[in-house]
């Protein structure tokens, strides 16, 4: 991995597919509105299944090589980067967007240079496992471990829905997992959502301008349906993991019957592995009553822990940000495993009073972790959707992250749900490396 002594070149589109640098400007980054320089330690080379994409309508922002001086690149589109799972943006792509510039679809928008023949990317690895590595994947595999779980689940449409829609079409990093045969399986469960989430990835209305990146599930799996092939992927998989609540999804804990019915069924077959549900936390009786039958971790998402932020974009129906809260805190009262979903968006995540509150949160709900996630969603959209004019004082993501590692330093970092042996083990080794 090359380390930077000096600040990497701004990149340009040229709206056909080919990507150049402007050696006269160096590259900046976006936090909140506005554009910074990026210290030279900030930059990583781009990790391997990173992807670089331009967007159009927005003009580049850099730094004149020569003055000094902050000015736009009059050349092309301005170019970001998508950086993949276990890596977290440190800034966004800087740029000024023209009049006419679309809204940009639901991915993350990292700043990217170049230097020394090489793409950077302004990012941290904050987890160590590497279940999502795009070098893992074998498509002649994949396809193997597809054919061979349609065939072994002919009548099992949650299988069905897993191996065509999510695996094949969408290529979801879990799915092709479970095709594999390893680590965390999926179990989506529910068609309804009573949240309305602003940059939902798999319901959009149809007066949105922007669309969801998957469909959702038009079924409810029934409680045979998901014990069928949970229990021999708990029995057989390395470091098992079986989560509730999908991308492809809506929330999961409006399906908490059918869910406890499953766990008590899995659990009369193995006591093998994790199960996890990935959820709002909007129903903490429910989460109690799954607790009660063996859940025994629980990921909670959230743009924000603080109220009005997280409501302004989750938009939530017949429930409260405080419902979420209780729902950590009534998992830790079970001894299960609490982390959260928590959506990155420099700017935000590390203003001042955002790191206040969730200082505030892991006090009172005794995290375990936090999962720093890169908010797929065009900046400018969001911040004018939720009405945020003014994002406040900022003290830098990274800077936020080692604040909160040295005021709590059991509370751990990563992006995935840990697996039972990282839970009750050494969470620091890598088990999906088998350093065991």
């Amino acid at each position: 991995m090359s380390i930077l002594n000096e600040s990497p070149y701004l990149l340009y589109s040229d709206g056909e597919g080919n990507i150049f640098e402007d050696t006269s400007l160096y590259v900046v980054g976006r936090s909140g509105w506005d554009a910074y320089p990026v210290p030279v330690e900030d930059w990583i080379e781009l990790p391997e299944g990173g992807q670089l994409y331009e967007l159009p309508g927005r003009k580049g922002i850099g730094i004149d090589v020569k003055t000094g001086e902050m000015r736009l690149c009059e050349k092309g589109w301005a170019v970001a980067a998508f950086i993949p799972p276990a890596h977290t943006g440190l800034y966004m792509a800087a740029y000024e967007s023209l009049p006419e510039a679309p809204t940009l679809p639901l991915f993350c928008y990292t700043a990217a240079g170049w230097h020394n023949e090489k793409f950077f990317v302004t990012a941290v690895r904050i987890e160590k496992d590497i279940r999502q590595e795009a070098e893992g994947y074998d498509d002649d595999q994949i396809e193997v471990g597809h054919n061979q779980l349609l065939s072994a689940y002919p009548n099992n449409r949650l299988v069905q829905h897993l191996m065509e829609n999510c695996c094949m079409t969408y290529t979801c990093p879990a799915a092709r997992n479970l095709a594999l045969g390893r680590w965390e399986c999926p179990v989506p469960v529910s068609p309804a959502c009573n949240a309305n989430c602003i940059g939902c990835i798999s319901f959009q209305p149809e007066t949105e301008e922007i669309f969801s990146t998957q469909d959702r599930l038009t079924f409810k799996p029934t409680a045979e349906e998901i014990v069928e092939f949970t229990v021999p992927h708990l029995e057989t998989a390395p470091f098992p993991i079986i989560s509730y609540g999908q991308g492809c999804e809506g929330e999961p804990l409006l399906m908490w019957e059918t869910i406890k019915e499953s766990i008590i069924e899995i659990r009369k077959h193995t006591t093998k592995g994790s199960i996890n549900i990935n959820t709002n936390g909007s129903k903490p009786d429910a989460v109690k009553a799954l607790c009660e039958v063996g859940l025994n971790s629980i990921r909670v998402s959230t743009n924000s822990a603080r109220k009005e932020i997280y409501s302004a974009y989750y938009l939530p129906n017949n429930y409260q940000f405080e419902d979420l809260i209780e729902s950590l805190k009534v998992a830790r009262s079970f001894g299960a495993w609490t982390s959260i979903n928590y959506f990155v968006f420099p700017g935000m995540t590390d203003s001042v009073a955002e790191y206040e509150a969730l200082r505030k949160l892991i006090k009172e709900t005794d995290l375990c972790m936090i999962q720093w996630r890169n908010f797929n969603i065009d900046p400018d959209w969001y911040l004018g959707k939720i009405n945020v004019s003014d994002t406040g004082e900022c003290i830098g993501v990274k800077q936020m992250m080692e604040l909160i590692r040295e005021e709590f330093p059991n509370l751990k970092f990563g992006y995935f749900n840990p697996s039972i042996e990282r839970i009750k083990g050494d969470y620091e080794k890598d088990f999906a490396r088998g350093e065991v």
